[in-house]
C-alpha cells in the first residue's frame, strides 16, 4: 500500500512539474480572436497572459464566449444528457467528419459546420421558397450544438451561419466544453460514427 501511495504521489509530482517547466520558444495561441497575448495588472505589476498547446487542449482555436449569440443558451453536460432522450431536441456533433470518427457523444448526430445552414431540414425546418434566403423554421427542433472544446471556432461559425438563415437563436442550445470536457469527464464516446 505504500508503495503504491509512494508510486501515485511521484506520478503526480512529475506531471506537475512536467506542465510547469517552461519549454523552450513554445508557440504562442490565439487566445481572444488574433491576440496570443492579455495582460492584467496586479498589485506587483503587469502579467502577461500567454497560451500554449498542452496534450489536452486538443487544437489551436481561440476561445469562444459562452454565448455566441445573442438569444442562444449555453449548456453543460446534464443538459445534453438530458437533450439525447428528449424527441424535441438533436444534439449535433458540428465538428468535421475527421474528428468525429475519432470519438463523439452516444446518439448525437453529425452535421459538419461547414454543412449546418445548408441542412437544416434535418433540424425541423423547410427549405426556402423560391427567391428567398430564409428558412422556414416555426416547427424546429431544439439544437444542442458541439464541436471540439471552449477554443473551437466550428459550432459558433455554424450557429451564426444558422441564425442567419432563419433558425432561432432561443432554440439554439451550446455546449461550449464540447468534447473537450466531455472526455475529461470520462463520459462514454463512440467511435466510427459519421
Amino acid at each position: 500500500m505504500k508503495k503504491l501511495l509512494f508510486f501515485s504521489l511521484s506520478l503526480f509530482s512529475a506531471l506537475i512539474f512536467a506542465q510547469s517547466t517552461p519549454q523552450s520558444n513554445p508557440e504562442l495561441l490565439q487566445i481572444i480572436d488574433k491576440s496570443t497575448k492579455f495582460v492584467v495588472s496586479t498589485p506587483k505589476g503587469p502579467v502577461e497572459i500567454t497560451r500554449v498547446m498542452t496534450s489536452c487542449a486538443k487544437n489551436k482555436g481561440w476561445l469562444q464566449p459562452l454565448i455566441p449569440i445573442k438569444g442562444v443558451v449555453p449548456v453543460d453536460e446534464i443538459d445534453v444528457l438530458n437533450a439525447l432522450n428528449d424527441k424535441g431536441s438533436i444534439v449535433v456533433d458540428m465538428r468535421v467528419i475527421d474528428d468525429r470518427v475519432k470519438g463523439t457523444i452516444p446518439g448525437s448526430v453529425g452535421i459538419p459546420y461547414t454543412e449546418v445552414a445548408m441542412r437544416m431540414d434535418e433540424l425541423g425546418c423547410k427549405k426556402p421558397a423560391a427567391g428567398s434566403t430564409k428558412w422556414d423554421c416555426s416547427k424546429a427542433m431544439k439544437v444542442y450544438a458541439f464541436c471540439n472544446g471552449p477554443v473551437c471556432p466550428q459550432s459558433p461559425m455554424a450557429i451564426a451561419a444558422m441564425v442567419r438563415d432563419g433558425f432561432p437563436a432561443t432554440k439554439i442550445y451550446y455546449y461550449r466544453g464540447r468534447m473537450l470536457d466531455w472526455d475529461a469527464l470520462g463520459l462514454t464516446t463512440v467511435k466510427g460514427e459519421f
